[in-house]
């Protein structure tokens, strides 16, 4: 269960990174690795964690036009992460040219494995009057995430990002082979901060999150691997 729990990374540099990487040492999680780390410690830092041991999902969250996305996807699957993503709003073209980046870094590689691809839906900050009224989508936010996913899949890729409110929904119109990565984590009792759409790690993996993200709950902890750890627990218990 460890290996479905991504931690995220959330830090301003590297050297904060690995603290909570020395406080976690054993416990074989995914760690995710998002805009603000990367920009500031950049793909050695992800070779790191690659010779540690960690499984990786890089979090860019890639959004342009076709080509610009492959060539971003090639670079990407040359790290040897294990997992990143990109927006599903930016069409079946643009993700099918993320697939094309990965197939070509594969080519010229092959010591290499393939990342799974995953497509942003909707971000989990965003609530109904956002959608509507500033993003300019009609309908709910459920229609909103089950049309990308669906948008998703038939590009080829392996899966989404969501809410975990919608992971039962994505299931049930994708398949149980759809991966679903489920940020907006919040143990019972913790802070939900800026996320609007928030679900606990049990009832994450009840309603079929494959994976879950977990940042501020661990990151911000005063004890980070107790808090790891219980969070486990309560996956495990689910």
């Amino acid at each position: 269960m460890a290996g479905r729990l991504i931690v995220a990374l959330d830090y301003p540099d590297a050297s904060q990174a690995k603290n909570l990487l020395q406080e976690l040492e054993g416990i074989p999680c995914y760690m995710k690795v998002g805009m603000q780390l990367y920009y500031a410690a950049g793909p050695d830092f992800v070779r790191e964690l690659k010779t540690r041991g960690y499984k990786v999902f890089l979090d860019l969250k890639m959004h342009d036009i076709p080509n610009t996305v492959k060539g971003g996807a090639e670079s990407i699957t040359r790290l040897g992460v294990d997992m990143f993503n990109v927006h599903a709003a930016g069409g079946k073209d643009m993700m099918k040219a993320a697939l094309d980046g990965v197939d070509k870094a594969l080519q010229s590689d092959s010591a290499l494995e393939k990342p799974l691809v995953i497509a942003v839906t909707q971000l989990t900050s965003t609530g109904q009057n956002v959608l509507n009224q500033e993003i300019g989508i009609p309908g709910t936010v459920k229609d909103a995430v089950i049309r990308y996913a669906e948008l998703t899949q038939s590009a080829g890729l392996d899966g989404v990002v969501a809410s975990a409110q919608e992971s039962a929904d994505i299931m049930s119109v994708c398949g149980k082979d759809f991966v679903t990565v489920t940020p907006g984590i919040r143990p019972a009792g913790s802070d939900q901060g800026d996320q609007k759409r928030v679900l606990t790690p049990g009832e994450a993996i009840r309603n079929g999150s494959s994976y879950i993200v977990v940042g501020r709950p661990i990151t911000a902890a005063e004890k980070p691997r107790e808090a790891a750890e219980q969070i486990i627990k309560e996956m495990l218990e689910a």
